[in-house]
């Protein structure tokens, strides 16, 4: 038995009727409380009668009574407004601050086994990312549907905050913002944080100088990303040396450490030289992306823009001097394209709405996720054989927000699906 527990059953009254106090007084709650998640009693403003008298007042819950002394509540006047003391089993008496005894309502005998029963299914050691895989496929669809919606709304929030670190450090720049955000997710996972420096070390202004000019593009993001310091065999990285090192000479350019750069683990088409050179094609796109994303509506008119490919240098190559066993062209592809949908734009543009009180680009942002496809990984792929597969990428989001905040942290007292097995199964 934990509080967390008896928090729950409290805060949703999952108890049956005829509650009584342990002296036999009869219990009606009005209203449970609000839930304190700081120091204090565990629930203010609490509405109920206790007899034939209608209390308001705060409520504070322990699995034992005598939990109350231990927690020396007995020495703090922070508790004299307790109107009742909700306990799992009640195994002492106790008084408050100022000398006055509170009523105990003992939940022992008010709480069904099945509740219980369940809540212990809930809370068993799993190996597995889904604690409730084999019962998650009896949930009803309109509870999971409801739920999805708010968790994708959760994810995009959670994924918000980045977007407003980047927009203060930009001084509210939308355009600069929203190449550092590209940037970032253009590393993918492991050269995440290089790319996003790289990027606030090579100023915009001077690739929208260079727009038309895909190779002195390269030259420079290579040559910021610290990987054209040395000796080359091959005449394209000796070319991109010395655009570098001309457009070094009219400029204040600061490389970022080669040491940065991860290429360990990575599958080839990973590798940061292939995305900085598909980077690269997607600045001479547009001089001014933010604007230019902001115009399109459309899921495919984003993949398009954002499906950049390599130099043909990297056609047969993965890094600079080395060729590749199986040549072939380096195009961004489906996947990576709707990760940075996802991950990039869809938060840009609802943080834009939100800053802008334009409700429609937050509707928007969540429009594309329901236009895209269902992201497909280890973990949507277990929720999948648990029997809830994501219709699209709204849904695939929900559930990786789902499997991130709630089920690895054993949180299922807070999650919708939780609610729905704790009280049905």
């Amino acid at each position: 038995m934990t509080e967390a527990f008896l928090h729950y059953v409290w805060q949703h009254q999952m108890l049956g009727r005829g509650l009584t106090t342990t002296d036999g007084q009869p219990v009606v709650v009005l209203r449970a409380g609000e839930l304190n998640h700081d120091a204090g009693p565990d629930f203010f403003n609490a509405r109920l009668t206790i007899g034939d008298v209608e209390w308001v007042g705060n409520i504070e819950v322990h699995i034992h009574t005598s939990d109350w002394n231990a927690h020396h509540h007995q020495h703090d006047a922070a508790y004299n407004n307790v109107v009742l003391h909700v306990v799992y089993e009640h195994d002492a008496d106790i008084v408050l601050q100022n000398g006055t005894k509170p009523p105990t309502l003992e939940l022992k005998p008010w709480l069904h086994p099945a509740l219980v029963a369940n809540y212990e299914v809930l809370m068993a050691p799993s190996d597995g990312a889904v604690p409730c895989a084999d019962r998650v496929g009896t949930v009803p669809q309109f509870v999971v549907s409801s739920y999805f919606e708010r968790l994708t709304v959760e994810r995009i929030e959670a994924k918000s905050a980045h977007v407003h670190r980047l927009l203060e450090e930009s001084h509210g720049g939308w355009e600069q913002t929203c190449y550092w955000l590209l940037a970032h997710y253009f590393g993918g996972k492991v050269n995440a944080l290089p790319f996003e420096l790289l990027a606030k070390a090579t100023d915009q202004r001077l690739l929208a100088r260079w727009n038309d000019n895909r190779q002195r593009i390269e030259a420079l993001l290579m040559g910021q990303a610290g990987l054209l310091e040395g000796y080359f065999e091959d005449d394209y990285p000796r070319v991109l040396q010395a655009d570098y090192e001309a457009l070094r000479a009219g400029a204040s350019l600061k490389p970022v450490g080669s040491h940065l750069w991860k290429f360990y683990r990575l599958r080839p088409s990973s590798f940061p030289t292939i995305r900085i050179s598909q980077f690269a094609d997607l600045m001479t796109r547009s001089k001014n992306l933010f604007s230019t994303l902001l115009e399109m509506r459309d899921v495919k008119e984003l993949q398009h823009l954002l499906n950049c490919q390599a130099a043909p240098y990297w056609n047969t190559h993965y890094r600079f001097d080395t060729v590749a066993v199986r040549p072939s062209p380096k195009q961004m592809g489906r996947m990576q394209t709707d990760m940075l949908i996802i991950n990039a734009w869809v938060p840009l543009l609802f943080v834009y709405g939100a800053v802008r009180g334009q409700q429609n680009y937050k509707d928007q942002a969540l429009g594309l996720l329901n236009q895209l496809g269902a992201e497909n990984n280890a973990v949507i792929r277990l929720w999948c054989e648990a029997g809830l597969a994501p219709a699209n990428a709204a849904d695939s989001q929900a559930l990786l927000q789902l499997t991130d905040h709630y089920c690895n942290q054993r949180r299922c007292l807070e999650c919708r699906i939780g609610y729905y097995l704790l009280k049905h199964q």
